[in-house]
């Protein structure tokens, strides 16, 4: 039998959590490699960039998509547990789970559908059909690879210690053409003790204007009153600038406090702060390059 896809290794995928013990993703792999019978050849066949086994892509992919609908939800890093959500789905006795049944939940809603700030928007990660052209595949394959690795990154950098959080904003902001030096970044930021960092960088190199940065590693939402309290570290510092970055959301009343206060803050959460770790190679490492060409009419024009 062919190597099922991931949209088949979720209802067993899930099944194999309803005891609501902590079950680690290279277990579950194991189990559902059992149930499907597969042979020593399907459960070495890998994918093209020989980066991962099929087998083990496809349950990474049913292991996203069962988090994103709220189904399942991480303990620490490769550890999941069924949630209170995933065992009534298991109740109804569904005779699948794919990407249309995980459409009733709106978090799951919210993971494929375009942001409204303009941000690169998700790409459900169906499998590839004969109306795509091969160009429309690729694309769609890239966008899945990054959804993923944000998600991976993200996971990461909210289970680390909060030492090591200081330095990735540190690495960052350096990444990104801040604070000069990374010995100079280091220096400008210090730590408060409050589970993340507070301090002023330089805006350039040349250090001619500061930004004032406060760091927060949380888990719930950063509200109004948080960045009225970092606006008001602004006055105190004479600074104009400021940059607040969580690894969760802010709310909507926090994100409309800054469009209408004289300082300018920028404000980044969770899901554009693993972007912005990708575009500027903080905490990743490049695998593979594809250089898609097309024909040059121009060369063959007499």
């Amino acid at each position: 039998m062919p190597i099922p896809d991931y949209q088949t290794v979720m209802l067993p995928f899930l099944a194999a959590m309803s005891d609501g013990n902590v079950h680690r993703v290279t277990d579950l792999g194991k189990i559902l490699s059992s149930q499907f019978m597969m042979t020593d050849a399907e459960m070495t066949e890998r994918i093209p960039s020989g980066l991962s086994t099929i087998f083990e892509n496809r349950i990474g992919w049913a292991r996203t998509y069962l988090k994103k609908a709220g189904l399942i939800e991480p303990v620490s890093r490769d550890q999941y547990r069924i949630t209170a959500r995933g065992l009534d789905l298991l109740k109804s006795k569904p005779s699948k789970i794919d990407a249309a049944l995980l459409k009733q939940f709106p978090e799951f809603i919210e993971f494929i559908s375009p942001k409204a700030d303009g941000q690169t928007a998700p790409v459900e990660p169906v499998e590839p059909s004969e109306s795509q052209t091969p160009l429309e595949v690729l694309e769609s394959a890239y966008q899945r690879l990054r959804r993923e690795l944000a998600d991976e990154l993200l996971q990461t950098v909210t289970a680390a210690a909060p030492a090591f959080f200081e330095h990735l904003v540190v690495d960052l902001l350096v990444a990104m053409g801040y604070g000069g030096s990374l010995k100079d970044a280091g220096q400008a930021v210090g730590r408060t003790g409050d589970d993340g960092v507070d301090g002023i960088i330089k805006e350039d190199r040349l250090g001619l204007d500061a930004v004032y940065i406060q760091a927060k590693r949380w888990t719930a939402s950063v509200g109004r009153p948080e960045i009225q309290a970092f606006a008001g570290s602004l006055e105190g510092h004479r600074a104009r600038k400021g940059v607040f970055i969580t690894t969760s959301q802010f709310s909507k009343d926090a994100r409309e406090y800054v469009t209408r206060i004289e300082k300018r803050i920028v404000l980044i959460d969770g899901e554009q702060l693993a972007q912005l770790m990708m575009d500027f190679g903080v905490g990743v490492s490049e695998v593979d390059t594809y250089k898609v060409k097309k024909l040059d009419h121009d060369y063959f024009e007499d």
